[in-house]
Parts: structure tokens; C-alpha cells; sequence
């Protein structure tokens, strides 16, 4: 089993990346270094911040991940602040923000970033477009999991297992392509 280290305090991340890489011989070790946020444009420019961060006090290949609830009729937020604005406002306040409103699609977006010393960062999206649910519904996930109710699905991710949500998620979606980049590395 090859190691690979993943910079985050997010324990259902690392159960999701977990299960995903198991299969492919990778072990999952968290790693809770924390790195800025930084407010930017594109869940990009947070990685790469990220990674510029860690590199200075992380000497082994790592990854780590951003994603963002990218909400139509919002014009995109919370988008790239929605760690932010989930502790501020929570999920009823998104609900109160779509309160009245019919178009209720939305889009999770996910960038996972991988850094060898000496190497250039490998930075992969995944997407996931859907809509968000008229109430809270599940008790599994976390942060906007039980709002968001993937294109194809009648469940919100709150609802499913692990591999349930796999099937659809964003970040899924990125640790795939990910896995194929890792592949070609070694």
C-alpha cells in the first residue's frame, strides 16, 4: 500500500477519499497541517495557495481538496466562500435565501491538488450538477450534503451511504481523475 498524506481537518473527507483509494492501493492518512483560505475567484487559486503553504513546512508528496456549493439563482454563491458562509449562515440560512425561489439548480464543484517535492502540483475539478432540496433531509455527510440533491437522483447526499454519493459526488468525480494523474506519475 503506497501512503498518501491528505492535509485536511475534514474527517468525511477523508472517509469518502478513503473508501475510493483503498481499492487502488493507496492508504489514507490525515493530516490536519491547515492552510489559508484565501478569498479568490476559482476553487483553483485556493489549491494552489494551499499547496504553496503546505510545501513550506510539508516535505512529502501530498493532496488536498476545495470544493464549493455553487447555487444558480444566487448567481453563484456561496461558490468559493461556502466554508464560510455554512458556519456563518448554516443550512437554514440558505434555505431562507431560496425561500420563494423556482430555479433551484445548483452545482458542487470540487479541485483536489497533489504535490510531490521537486514536482509541479497536479490540480484536477470535478463536478456534480443538481438541485437543492426545499428542506434538510438526511443525516449522513456533511456540511451542504443534505440539501443537495445530485441530476439522476431522488436523494439528497444527506440521504445516501458513502457509496451512494460516489456514484455521483464532485469530488468523486476529481479523486478519479486524480487517480488516473497518480498513475501515469509512477
Amino acid at each position: 500500500m503506497k501512503t498518501l498524506y491528505f492535509i485536511t481537518s475534514n474527517k468525511g473527507k477523508v472517509r469518502e477519499a478513503t473508501e475510493k483509494l483503498r481499492t487502488l492501493g493507496f492508504s489514507v492518512v490525515q493530516k490536519d497541517l491547515g492552510y489559508p483560505e484565501v478569498q479568490a475567484d476559482s476553487l483553483e487559486e485556493v489549491a494552489q495557495q494551499g499547496i504553496e503553504h503546505v510545501r513550506a513546512k510539508f516535505h512529502q508528496a501530498f493532496m488536498l481538496e476545495d470544493a464549493g456549493l455553487f447555487i444558480d439563482a444566487l448567481q453563484g454563491f456561496p461558490g468559493v466562500y461556502s466554508k464560510y458562509v455554512f458556519f456563518t449562515i448554516g443550512l437554514p440560512g440558505i434555505l431562507r435565501l431560496l425561500q420563494g425561489v423556482e430555479n433551484r439548480k445548483a452545482v458542487f464543484r470540487s479541485v483536489y491538488a497533489y504535490s510531490e517535492p521537486g514536482k509541479k502540483p497536479v490540480i484536477v475539478t470535478g463536478e456534480c450538477k443538481g438541485m437543492i432540496s426545499n428542506e434538510q433531509r438526511g443525516e449522513h455527510g456533511f456540511g451542504y450534503d443534505p440539501l443537495f440533491i445530485p441530476k439522476g437522483a431522488e436523494k439528497t447526499f444527506g440521504e445516501m451511504t458513502i457509496e451512494e454519493k460516489n456514484q455521483f459526488s464532485h469530488r468523486a468525480k476529481a479523486l478519479e481523475k486524480l487517480i488516473t494523474e497518480l498513475n501515469t506519475l509512477s
